[in-house]
């Protein structure tokens, strides 16, 4: 393995992408090294490069898939060898470089069908859906009910249909307005796809008892929207962190908000820490059985600045089907 490496950094807050020589990490008790094959790019690499990163080369990247070239004295998962996949953590230097440390709890075995493109899509959005469905909604495999899934195109959304769907009785509605969006979240599964420009009215065609549980990943406006649509005891997941926002509107229909960050478990390493582990692990049995699929919609050839900016502006204009992957 060579001593340095190639990646791409910023040093200003939103500042230009540029290639810099790190030297190859060194894996600390737990961690894996991997050679990077592909990386994807989600909202969460925009919102970092706009922070300043204190004049240091800051690396992003949240998702990657890749080779096990060294492993940690402490690991037990995976091999010198071994394909995976993996997200990462903010705490840590990103994923948009030759190799990447990263521990192995929070990474899955890469699904043996997919090539690294396809499957370096999957990570952050695939944990993200998990954690929503699993971990916040608490829903059992037999559960029934209604879900809407806001923004059902997108990253995030497009893997809470497919998980919902494979795993769960639930009752999918998507929203969506544009022609292109209706049928990609269709085609994943959704038993009903509404235009969210409309969404009370929408919702209550499909769903006129109501619906007993929302996705939001844009969360700023819509409390008082939410309440309406959800019953009583309706539940609420939001991945963003709109400023001010007002919770009241939940409380006569005992109603719930629940946050979801797929970066906590990274961050505070929690006794279930390894739970990001088996989930990506099972989602690659899922994905090699047929059952889901990669949202992967546009490839770029080549990890440069070019491609790296070209990523974040497509993300950034917030109408993105599916996931957008540069490969090395």
């Amino acid at each position: 393995m060579p001593e340095t490496m190639r990646a791409l950094a910023h040093h200003t807050a939103g500042g230009p992408f540029s290639e810099v020589e790190l030297p190859v990490p060194t894996p600390g008790p737990r961690d894996l090294v991997v050679e990077v094959r592909a990386v994807s790019v989600n909202p969460v690499d925009t919102k970092v490069h706009g922070g300043d990163p204190g004049g240091e080369a800051k690396v992003l990247g949240y998702d990657a898939a890749g080779v096990v070239t060294a492993v940690g004295d402490e690991v037990t998962l995976f091999s010198v060898g071994d394909e995976v996949y993996h997200a990462g953590s903010i705490a840590r230097q990103g994923t948009n470089a030759g190799f990447h440390a990263v521990d192995e709890r929070i990474v899955g075995p890469k699904p043996r069908t997919l090539s690294f493109a396809e499957a370096a899509a999957l990570p952050l959005t695939t944990i993200t859906a998990w954690e929503t469905l699993f971990d916040r909604f608490r829903v059992r495999p037999d559960d029934g009910g209604t879900l809407l899934v806001m923004g059902a195109a997108g990253g995030v959304g497009s893997m809470v249909i497919q998980l919902a769907r494979a795993l769960t009785g639930l009752t999918v509605i998507g929203t969506a307005s544009r022609e292109e969006s209706r049928r990609w979240a269709t085609d994943l599964g959704a038993h009903h796809v509404i235009d969210h420009h409309d969404l009370v009215a929408g919702t209550a065609a499909v769903a006129p008892d109501g619906v007993d549980l929302v996705f939001s990943p844009r969360t700023a406006g819509m409390i008082e929207t939410y309440a309406e649509l959800l019953n009583t005891g309706g539940e609420i997941v939001a991945i963003d962190e709109p400023e001010g926002l007002e919770t009241l509107p939940l409380k006569d229909k005992s109603q719930t908000l629940h946050w979801e960050l797929m970066f906590t478990r990274p961050l505070f390493e929690p006794p279930d820490m390894v739970a990001q582990h088996d989930l990506l692990a099972r989602v690659a049995e899922l994905v090699d059985a047929g059952t889901v699929r990669s949202t992967l919609v546009e490839q770029l050839e080549g990890l440069t600045p070019e491609n790296l900016q070209r990523a974040h502006e497509r993300v950034a204009d917030g109408h993105m089907v599916g996931k957008i992957v540069l490969t090395m």
